[in-house]
């Protein structure tokens, strides 16, 4: 059923316009509704808040923000939370990267800290990443490892 869901989360990545990397996510209700989706470009879709060829000091720039783009686990937070609220409460995150033939690459490691707070206090309650396969994640673990990620 998972794989189902990454597929899905996967299709919403090939939209993603940040030079970066083409990532997607859904959000899955308890019923199995789909009830938001995302992927990362900058705010609004707007090409003019694109900031990713401007310089900045990198004693300037947040540390946690690779990239000029929402992430598409806010985007699909945000939509899920707009358009159903009452729903997002014990669901399930589904993300995905692709590469630029839309084929499913590995996610990584959880360590963007932003997207792991998000997640959780919005009331989700399990993270899924593909990296060989779905791994699913409960999202309190998935907040920690992301701050683990960065720990020496």
């Amino acid at each position: 059923m998972d794989e189902k869901y990454f597929e899905q989360a996967g299709r919403v990545a090939t939209h993603a316009t940040c030079y970066r990397a083409k990532c997607g996510s859904i959000i899955v209700a308890k019923d199995g509704k789909v009830i938001g989706r995302g992927f990362n470009a900058p705010p609004l879709n707007d090409e003019s808040q694109r900031k990713c060829d401007e310089e900045f000091y990198s004693d300037k720039k947040p540390n946690s923000d690779k990239t000029c783009c929402v992430h598409a686990e806010w985007n699909a937070i945000l939509n899920a939370l707009r358009d159903h609220p009452g729903e997002v409460a014990d669901s399930t995150l589904y993300f995905m990267r692709v590469n630029d033939a839309g084929e499913f690459t590995q996610a990584g490691k959880p360590y963007c800290t932003v997207c792991s707070r998000l997640a959780l206090q919005s009331g989700i309650k399990i993270f899924g990443l593909w990296n060989n396969g779905p791994k699913m994640i409960d999202t309190k673990q998935y907040n920690l490892a992301s701050y683990d990620y960065f720990k020496a």
